[in-house]
């Protein structure tokens, strides 16, 4: 496949999901688990066909590796999206993702005991500074919103400290899943459609503790109004409607990550993903018109340059513009 259909996957999926989790959050903010279920049910089966072979298939990395990475990866999925119940913004949960940099470095330099040049270093400063900055001023919009009821003011104040405490254990959880994953296809090779169906299929048994809560927003979303889908004609209740396109959106993310893995290089991967976040963050901001500041955009300025200068894309253009030159050179003549 063509290395721009995998990047048109990554943005036309990976942006369209972000609006339907918005649209499925500002309506009801706890329905973090009914949509991680959903995804997480929507790509087992999907693997269970076309990967496991209907179990017939088996796993190149034994089982066991997997119910270690499946325990991170599930933890992860289900504290992200908790997050957006807890005063968590959705530009500041996206800006705080972004910060995955940090937590793999970290973790890469007590765990793996590696080194990395200054460069390195001063992005994920830039980065650390970016997401700092947002932070801040998200505390003082938390804090002045909630001072128009001074009994609600300091709950909720709180409540936004446990989010980002929450956001911060996901991201080095994320991290040591990505380590142990990197040493995985180290010793038994690279296999991310295999892991990928392992990562979804695994868990479910783990939302039987969630089910309580996922009946009772699949109650809430039955009573939601009533959508006529355009084209098939189907009428269902709207949230039903955001579900089912988050779900398939997550899915083209997915593949479209995985695409883009096989077809370009690991540079060319961190550059359209982060671009892809960029392009998310914009449209999260306009589209919904949630609160951001002068002070919001310089620390996302900070991340996304910061993400860019750890992924080296500075190095690539110098040879890529003077290839242009060269092209350009005889026709001026």
């Amino acid at each position: 496949m063509h290395p721009a259909v995998a990047v048109g996957l990554v943005f036309g999926g990976c942006c369209s999901n972000v609006v339907f989790l918005e649209l499925l959050a500002r309506c009801f903010p706890g329905c973090g688990n009914i949509v991680t279920f959903s995804q997480f049910l929507f790509i087992a089966v999907e693997g269970f066909i076309f990967e496991a072979n209907f179990g017939r298939k088996r796993p190149a990395i034994p089982i066991r590796n997997y119910f270690i990475m499946v325990a991170m990866f599930f933890t992860v999925s289900v504290v992200n999206n908790y997050a957006l119940n807890l005063n968590i913004a959705m530009p500041l949960h996206m800006i705080f993702r972004s910060g995955s940099l940090i937590a793999s470095m970290a973790l890469g330099i007590i765990i793996l005991k590696r080194r990395y040049s200054t460069s390195k270093y001063a992005s994920i400063a830039l980065v650390s500074l970016g997401i700092f900055t947002c932070t801040l001023m998200s505390a003082k919009q938390v804090a002045s919103d909630s001072s128009l009821n001074a009994e609600d003011g300091p709950q909720a104040f709180l409540w936004w400290l446990l989010g980002i405490a929450a956001l911060t254990f996901a991201l080095l959880m994320s991290a040591r899943m990505g380590i142990f994953q990197e040493t995985l296809y180290k010793k038994f090779g690279k296999h991310p459609k295999e892991a990928l169906f392992y990562n979804h299929a695994l868990p479910l048994p783990g939302f039987l503790f969630l089910a309580p809560n996922i009946y009772q927003h699949a109650v809430l979303f039955n009573q939601s109004e009533l959508f006529q889908v355009p084209v098939l004609g189907l009428t269902l209740p709207i949230m039903w409607f955001y579900l089912l396109m988050n779900v398939i959106t997550q899915y083209v993310c997915v593949r479209g990550v995985f695409i883009l893995t096989t077809e370009c290089t690991s540079l060319t991967v961190t550059l359209v993903v982060t671009l892809r976040k960029f392009v998310s963050l914009i449209f999260s901001i306009l589209y919904f018109q949630n609160p951001f500041t002068g002070w919001h955009w310089l620390g996302t300025a900070f991340v996304f340059v910061g993400t860019l200068m750890y992924s080296e894309v500075w190095n690539s253009l110098g040879p890529f513009l003077a290839h242009c030159q060269r092209r350009r050179r005889p026709k001026e003549e």
